[in-house]
């Protein structure tokens, strides 16, 4: 049996310690672990499938691996997407045959933040997890959708971890409480230091360890909001005791932008920096905001909020959360507009719902001379020889569909211009069909 399921020593930290040695003492996922449930049922056959599993900081994405591990009698290989390389994939992938040869039990090879793994090592895996030496577990905080690769994703199932909710988070505090004999605390400091937490157990655990340390030091009987702000001020500082959720906080940050409020949007946006929030978290954001609100009325909004985010993959702190702040006050004073937010969404429904409808035969390509038999391509109209680079009046849509508009831009910003434009086409386009 691997050394990491060895009983843990007293010294050991307090997040080590309160570490679930069964899956009835993990805290929350009963989504995925409750009667019934997909990783409930995947234990009980004991059919593990190769896995991902993604979700924010501190939900027990590690911890639900070793349990997999134990509950197989598997040997259990942990590696870190940060710290290893392909020499490490494949120094565990012989270390997992030589125990297949050896002892006949298998391996689970766990890999913690597999997002950080380029294309190539992602693959590393591939023929490994084909054969079945080893069942691949890996751990993300992104979405694996964007940032594993295809092949191995289709040979993996993504099973989704919840931030813990403060009643899940109460629970462990009543662990860690019991575990170091601390002393009881107010009600109106337990509500501060789990809402502190944000649903991460890591997060709680290790505050609880130094908060309780203090106490003990201290020699007090109750942990009062007057100790925990004497003795925890630093870290209480990004504390906001309103106890807003980090998604409350992300949503305020973009509908300042939207609003076109440069101060309110700045002051959510360091609001999250300063409660320790991902500066590229916010870069994406920041990114999806110039996409979705600003669009075609100011393209350049997109451009700087990417470049500001790959700023700070070159640069880091300070100087790229300087970038970051700009891409927000510039989206912020942008003009606004979800025209082509709104067309995408309406054209995907309208597509989703729709027949397949074959190209028209105008709008075909003609390589070879089967194809210009057929009529590929016969009367298309080359836009660049006609007036004005426009072909007026001609359709562009299948032969059986009424004609659609899905984007209609706004009068603001760059997008004033294009709807003149259209609009003189669309007067063209009549003018040739009266013809």
């Amino acid at each position: 049996m691997s050394s990491l399921f060895e009983p843990v020593s007293p010294q050991a930290p307090l997040a080590e310690r309160l570490r679930p040695k069964t899956l009835d003492e993990v805290v929350g996922q009963s989504h995925l672990l409750g009667e019934g449930k997909p990783l409930k049922l995947a234990f009980s056959s004991g059919k593990l499938p190769s896995m991902i599993l993604w979700g924010p900081p501190g939900v027990g994405k590690t911890t639900l691996a070793r349990l997999i591990a134990n509950t197989a009698d598997a040997e259990f290989i942990p590696i870190s997407a940060v710290l290893s390389g392909i020499k490490d994939i494949r120094e565990a992938v012989e270390r997992a045959d030589h125990t297949l040869q050896q002892s006949g039990r298998k391996t689970i090879l766990f890999v913690d933040e597999v997002h950080r793994f380029n294309k190539g090592q992602q693959d590393a895996f591939l023929p490994f997890v084909e054969s079945g030496l080893i069942t691949f577990i890996g751990a993300t905080t992104e979405n694996p959708s964007f940032e594993v690769n295809s092949a191995l994703l289709s040979r993996a199932q993504v099973f989704v971890l919840n931030a813990l909710s403060e009643a899940e988070l109460g629970q462990l505090l009543d662990r860690a409480q019991q575990v170091m004999q601390a002393p009881a605390m107010t009600a109106d400091v337990r509500e501060q230091v789990l809402a502190y937490a944000d649903g991460d157990a890591r997060r709680l655990l290790n505050f609880l360890e130094s908060l309780y340390n203090a106490a003990a030091s201290a020699g007090i009987a109750e942990i009062d909001e007057a100790f925990l702000q004497s003795t925890m001020a630093s870290k209480l500082r990004r504390f906001d005791k309103g106890g807003e959720a980090f998604y409350d906080q992300i949503s305020a940050l973009h509908k300042s932008v939207r609003g076109s409020n440069p101060d309110a949007a700045l002051y959510w946006f360091l609001r999250m920096l300063d409660g320790g929030a991902d500066p590229l978290y916010l870069g994406r954001r920041i990114i999806r905001m110039a996409v979705e609100d600003i669009g075609i009325a100011d393209p350049r909004a997109q451009t700087m909020a990417l470049e500001a985010c790959q700023i700070y993959e070159r640069l880091g702190s300070p100087e790229g959360e300087l970038a970051l702040s700009n891409a927000v006050i510039y989206c912020a004073v942008a003009p606004k507009s979800n025209a082509a937010y709104m067309a995408y969404n309406q054209a995907k429904a309208f597509v989703s719902a729709d027949k397949s409808r074959p190209v028209p035969l105008h709008l075909r390509n003609a390589p070879t001379k089967l194809m210009k038999a057929l009529d590929y391509g016969k009367e298309y109209r080359y836009a660049h020889n006609e007036p004005d680079a426009y072909a007026a009046g001609e359709s562009y849509l299948p032969d059986d569909m009424q004609p659609v508009r899905f984007y209609e831009p706004t009068p603001r910003g760059l997008e004033g211009k294009i709807s003149e434009k259209l609009a003189h086409l669309r007067e063209l386009d009549k003018k040739a069909k009266k013809r």
